[in-house]
């Protein structure tokens, strides 16, 4: 059995694990630190779920026993140690997950959805949580039907205040996931053109499934709505039939936060804005003219979560960029040094946008250049042409100097751009990262940014490289 601070109870104890999920459990009783389905994850302590996916949990049990596993949730009984065997091992995940929720009722909980800016508001707003007492979030982007039970499931009792993300590929995933979470206020980001090939009328249908996370609110809940996007009246439709109260931030007259100027630069950004009508000036590490926005977003959900504002100007003050959204580097190449801007992670035609118009506002010296290197957008069905297409208008606007490409759609983008801006084009990713040397130049500051399927972050780990850097 593990060793517990004395201050703090287990995770769970086995009988809890029997009594959410009506397992029975074989072998000796036990006490777990933490819960995962990923056998290379597990630390001494931990419950493990034998889920079934492309691979069957099942055959990893003995692994996580021997990594330090206390103990774990199967639908037969195993060798190596304790488990608690259950029909269903995703549903008893998902019974861990509302059992864990509803033992603490006293968590305020939260919960973030929207076509950009997801992982990073959430976390931005756990940076605020923290501030104010003990809380719990989302790792990375565990959004989906088992990242949402099991962020649940690892909620320690002592926490006071919770954020989790959730997200969708598809109609109909986001509102039993928010009903899990029962969250006390709840947020869209923005609506764009994400996922939109699943969607038979296409973005309207993303704007009702993203306001479908008002339908999981707790009594007297808030929905923190983003009023400037063009399907806030179906955000708004969805809020009041759910009995929320709205909020609202953009840059339009009547919001409850409102932006009134985003001042990007070299370290990060200055936001002048009215919140509840009142003035409020603070600083970013954030220079991506859509942290306006989100920052906003930030503060009305820490808001409606009890956390002072004092403490949500502060988070927002150190909150650095994540790994592959937006995450910036000088790198110190052999022939002189440029400046790395690693979006990697993800892309649509409205982070695209956003990211063009912050780079265009970037200053460089007389000899540099604003580079970026793109790969494909993803999941855009039918409209990925002329969407790939149309990001030669944003470019331009910000006056890009080079623009690189790599994949079929972005042949599409590079085939329509001014030829004085029209960079290499490679087939794939891959192809592109062999020649990162030839894409920038000392004193150059380029971006990077894809859909994480098409493999943009090849391309920015092989510029990190020119470095040094692995």
């Amino acid at each position: 059995m593990p060793d517990h601070p004395t201050d703090f109870p287990p995770l769970w104890t086995s009988a809890e694990i029997e009594a959410a999920t009506g397992g029975k459990l074989t072998g000796p009783s036990f006490e777990t630190a933490g819960v995962t389905y990923n056998s290379r994850e597990i630390a001494p302590g931990d419950l493990f779920l034998a889920l079934k996916g492309a691979r069957d949990g099942h055959d990893f049990v003995a692994a996580a026993f021997a990594a330090g596993a206390v103990g774990a949730i199967t639908e037969h009984p195993v060798e190596g140690g304790p488990s608690v065997v259950v029909a269903d091992t995703l549903r008893a995940l998902e019974a861990l997950g509302v059992a864990s929720r509803e033992r603490s009722p006293h968590v305020r909980r939260g919960a973030v959805t929207g076509s950009v800016g997801k992982t990073s508001v959430t976390q931005a707003i756990k940076a605020g949580l923290d501030l104010a007492g003990p809380a719990h979030a989302s790792i990375k982007s565990y959004n989906n039907h088992i990242g949402v039970p099991l962020t649940l499931a690892r909620m320690p009792r002592t926490v006071q205040r919770a954020v989790f993300e959730i997200g969708m590929n598809a109609p109909g995933e986001i509102a039993p996931l928010s009903k899990m979470v029962r969250p006390h206020a709840a947020c869209v980001t923005t609506v764009g053109p994400v996922h939109i090939e699943a969607f038979a009328d296409g973005e309207a249908g993303v704007a009702r499934e993203k306001a479908s996370i008002f339908e999981g609110l707790a009594p007297n809940g808030v929905a923190v709505l983003n009023g400037d996007v063009d399907f806030a009246t179906v955000l708004d439709a969805a809020a009041r039939k759910a009995g929320a109260r709205r909020v609202t931030f953009g840059a339009d007259s009547g919001h409850d936060a409102r932006l009134l100027d985003f001042q990007p630069g070299p370290e990060g950004a200055r936001v002048r804005a009215e919140l509840f009508g009142k003035p409020v000036d603070f600083t970013l590490r954030q220079s991506g003219f859509h942290w306006g926005f989100n920052s906003l977003c930030v503060l009305l959900m820490l808001d409606a979560l009890d956390v002072p504002l004092e403490s949500g100007l502060a988070a927002l003050a150190d909150f650095e960029p994540l790994a592959g959204r937006g995450q910036t580097t000088v790198v110190q190449a052999p022939g002189g040094a440029f400046t790395l801007i690693d979006e990697s992670y993800n892309a649509n035609p409205l982070s695209m946008a956003a990211g063009f118009r912050s780079l265009g506002a970037k200053p460089v010296t007389l000899e540099a250049r604003r580079i970026v290197v793109l790969t494909d957008m993803l999941e855009l069905g039918e409209q990925s042409r002329a969407l790939h297409e149309g990001l030669r208008s944003p470019i331009v606007a910000a006056d890009l100097d080079l623009v690189h490409t790599a994949g079929p759609e972005m042949k599409r983008l590079h085939d329509v751009l001014p030829p004085e801006r029209r960079g290499l084009w490679r087939e794939t990713a891959a192809e592109l990262a062999a020649e990162a040397a030839q894409l920038v130049a000392p004193g150059d500051i380029v971006m990077v940014k894809g859909s994480n399927g098409s493999k943009a972050s090849l391309v920015a780990r092989a510029l990190a490289a020119l470095g040094g850097a692995a």
